[in-house]
C-alpha cells in the first residue's frame, strides 16, 4: 500500500519594515563586508557569509519575552561575552541565545562604531578565509 504525502511550505510573515532606518544603517554596515549578502529567513533581514553573521531583530524567551524589533542578533568575540553580558542594550535571543548569540538593541540612539566592532566580530567567525583576507586588506 502507497502512502502519499504533501507538506505545504508556509512563508513565514515579515518582522521588520523595508524602509526602517534602523536597518539601513545596519545593512549598510553589513554588506560593506567582503562577500556579504542579505536574505530574509523567517521573516527577518539576515546577513550571511556562507553562515548567518548578522540578523536583524529578536525577541527574549519565557513569561517576561520581549521583542526587539529594532535589534542586532551576533555571535560574539568570545573574549568580550562576559564584558557584553552587562551592557545595557544587549539581551539573550531566543534560539540564537543557547548557542552563545547575543542581542544588541538598536532603538536606543546606538553607537554605530560599536555596532559595525560586533558585526566584523561576528562575520570574522563565520567567513572564510578569503573574506576574512578581503576585510584586513581594506584595514591597512
Amino acid at each position: 500500500m502507497a502512502i502519499s504525502c504533501s507538506f505545504r511550505l508556509m512563508a513565514h510573515a515579515a518582522h521588520f519594515d523595508p524602509s526602517d532606518p534602523v536597518l539601513a544603517q545596519l545593512r549598510q554596515i553589513c554588506v560593506e563586508l567582503p562577500s556579504a549578502e542579505e536574505k530574509v529567513s523567517h521573516g527577518r533581514p539576515c546577513f550571511f557569509t556562507k553562515k548567518i553573521f548578522a540578523i536583524y531583530g529578536g525577541a527574549t524567551k519565557g513569561e517576561d519575552g520581549q521583542r526587539f524589533d529594532e535589534s542586532l542578533v551576533f555571535q560574539p568575540n568570545e573574549g568580550e561575552v562576559a564584558a557584553l553580558r552587562h551592557h545595557p542594550l544587549v539581551y539573550v535571543p531566543m534560539y540564537w541565545g543557547p548557542h552563545g548569540w547575543l542581542g544588541f538593541d538598536l532603538s536606543e540612539s546606538p553607537d554605530w562604531e560599536e555596532v559595525a566592532e560586533l558585526v566584523e566580530d561576528s562575520f570574522r567567525l563565520t567567513a572564510n578565509k578569503t573574506q576574512i583576507k578581503a576585510l584586513d586588506a581594506r584595514a591597512d
